[in-house]
């Protein structure tokens, strides 16, 4: 039966113990009676053949005006057609090959691998061939799927990441007085997934407090301990801002007085939550918002030392570093999450509980601080505390000052294509 008639034929039964003597009286008169029995009920009459009645309450002055219920999720990973990706078809493909061979690289050793072996053993044998013969290749390994936010939108946010080159030593001296730290020996890691594992994906840092784990450090008191760590320092640099953007990037070069150069990546973090210190000076009213680039910061911290310190404290977030055996060629990127070298302007970092590790994705956005197109197909490589999301991406544009100079303007919109092989695809 009909929700609402449920409804009508229990507000009549109610009505009818509430007017049962008046009956007999009102026999002739149903007119009547019907108006009585909707009044009793709280009801309005609709212009629809059945009239609605309210079925929340019986005595209420108006009846509620019911709530919806939410719309359901929208699926994050729509079938799409190739198509319907912007400039695939004018991107130079032979550019991402690279990058695809090195997400193959991981592959081999991981359960995934039968569902990959057939793309990625022919993906080999591509020496040279044409744009033509590379389309052909990914449209017949792959299929794509339009990343859509839960909301039912498909435009997300993208900015940009890079390796950063520093000044140090392995020694603290009046320049090279700022600490780049290893893993303290009293942080603890807990992953709550080998508990339970709907939170595989949840760690929690801390230390202990007597018998307590309590939440470990913040930013501020870590510095503000820098005798008790003093025997996990890795190297000293000479600038505190830009040992901050290296907590940002994850990984960088320091060169060292003598001319070598030492590679260091993320190993751990403090547990606290970032929070952007360009957004605080906004909100201090020190720089406008498009001004708070990574450049922008760069020089009202160059204007303003004595207020660093309290900026820079504002975000407890803190992370520890390690010092990285270079295992391939020297101009090779950094290693990201999937455990191999970034390919610059073809790695992205990605949330990695929305986008497999490792799988192609074109992506269609635009040039930083710009309305020029930037459509390319890039490997999701990489992670990032901040990058939390479906369609959310962070373009690794390589190393040095012109690769920070473009991922420090990039804060752009746009779209995200995920290509999967057979057996991967969403159910």
């Amino acid at each position: 039966m009909p929700k609402s008639q449920r409804h009508f034929r229990s507000g009549q039964r109610f009505a009818g113990r509430a007017t049962s003597r008046f009956t007999s009286r009102f026999a002739s008169h149903s007119a009547s009676l019907l108006a009585s029995f909707l009044l009793a009920a709280c009801a309005t009459v609709a212009e629809a053949p059945a009239p609605l009645v309210c079925p929340v309450c019986a005595v209420c002055a108006q009846c509620p005006t019911p709530t919806a219920p939410p719309a359901p999720a929208a699926k994050l990973m729509q079938p799409a057609n190739w198509s319907d990706l912007p400039g695939w078809a004018d991107d130079d493909l032979a550019a991402a090959v690279p990058a695809l061979l090195q997400s193959c690289r991981a592959f081999a050793s991981r359960a995934q691998w039968p569902l990959w072996r057939s793309a990625c053993e022919e993906a080999k044998n591509l020496v040279g061939p044409d744009n033509a013969a590379l389309r052909r290749f990914f449209e017949a390994h792959f299929a794509p799927y339009l990343l859509t936010n839960p909301d039912a939108t498909t435009s997300g946010l993208f900015t940009g990441y890079y390796e950063p080159l520093l000044r140090g030593s392995r020694r603290r001296t009046a320049t090279f007085s700022e600490a780049v730290l290893g893993v303290p020996g009293d942080l603890l890691t807990i992953d709550l997934g080998a508990v339970v594992p709907d939170v595989k994906n949840l760690r929690l840092r801390g230390r202990l407090q007597g018998n307590k784990v309590v939440p470990y450090y913040s930013r501020a008191e870590i510095v503000r301990r820098e005798n008790d760590t003093s025997d996990r320092v890795l190297l000293w640099v000479d600038d505190a801002v830009e040992l901050f953007f290296l907590q940002i990037q994850g990984s960088g070069r320091v060169r060292l007085p003598d001319g070598e150069m030492v590679r260091i990546g993320y190993a751990e973090q403090n547990g606290h939550p970032y929070r952007s210190v360009g957004r605080e000076l906004i909100e201090r009213g020190e720089l406008k918002a498009e001004q708070a680039s990574m450049q922008g910061i760069q020089a009202w911290a160059r204007a303003n030392p004595a207020q660093l310190d309290d900026l820079l404290n504002t975000n407890p977030s803190y992370v520890f570093f390690r010092e990285v055996q270079s295992k391939g060629r020297e101009d090779e990127g950094p290693q990201g999450a999937l455990g191999v070298p970034l390919t610059p302007e073809r790695s992205i970092a990605v949330d990695a509980r929305h986008v497999p590790l490792g799988a192609p994705v074109f992506v269609a956005t635009t040039q930083p601080n710009s309305p020029t197109p930037l459509r390319r197909l890039m490997l999701a490589q990489d992670t990032g505390g901040a990058i939390r999301g479906v369609v959310r991406a962070d373009y690794f544009w390589g190393f040095g000052e012109d690769a920070g100079r473009q991922a420090g303007r990039m804060r752009q919109q746009g779209q995200m294509w995920v290509l999967l092989p057979p057996g991967i695809a969403p159910k």
